[in-house]
Parts: structure tokens; sequence; C-alpha cells
């Protein structure tokens, strides 16, 4: 019983960070590589790679909600480390995200590039 109420809380959890538009970015962004990978018909180790770059934008981008709701509980107006706690934690996604980029760049640009210098 314990346990199917935390996967509730979970779903619940993945409900409020859908009503954040950066989660739906990145969730759109997401599903647009996984057709592209599919597309690319990509092999086992790269759909591992694209799938922990998702894996880890999404969690991160949910935990950044997290802390940015956590932050306006205490201190719902303008304070320097509240700010500071904001946009580290906003840097933090900002971070793994160019990352996911540098590595679907990796994984994508060459069979792309092949593909298109074979028009």
């Amino acid at each position: 019983m314990r346990l199917i109420k935390s996967f509730g809380f979970a779903i619940n959890g993945l409900r409020l960070c859908w009503k954040e538009p950066n989660f739906k970015i990145h969730l759109l962004v997401s599903v647009l590589v996984l057709a592209l990978g599919y597309w690319l018909n990509i092999s086992a180790t790269e759909w591992v790679l694209v799938l922990l770059c998702i894996g880890t934008v999404l969690s991160l981008e949910m935990l950044n909600t997290a802390i940015e709701q956590l932050c306006n509980l205490f201190h719902p107006g303008q304070h320097p480390v509240i700010k500071l706690v904001k946009d580290v934690s906003a840097a933090a996604v900002l971070l793994v995200a160019f990352i996911s980029v540098c590595c679907g760049s990796i994984i994508f640009l060459p069979k792309l590039l092949f593909i298109f210098q074979n028009l």
C-alpha cells in the first residue's frame, strides 16, 4: 500500500512539473530527439547515452522547479540569497542541457551529414 502511495506522489509531481513551461520545452525536445534517434537507427550504446541525457535534463528541471517552489514558500519577495539559489539551480539545468546538446551533436551530426552528403 505504501509503495502505491509513493507512485501516486511521484505522478502528482509529474503533473505539477507539466505546468512548467521549461519542462514542456525539454519534453518536446526529448520527443524530437527520440524520433530522430529512431529515424537514424542509432546503436544501443547511443540510445543509452541519449536516454541518460534526456533523463538527466528532465530530472534536473524537476529539481529546479522544486527548489524554486521551496524558495518562494520561504521568501516570496526579492532576496539576494534566494536569487542566488534560484540562479544556481537554473544554471545547473542549463549546464546539463548544454552538455546533452554536445552529446547529441556527437551522436547525430555525423549521421545527418552522411545522409545530406548522399542526397
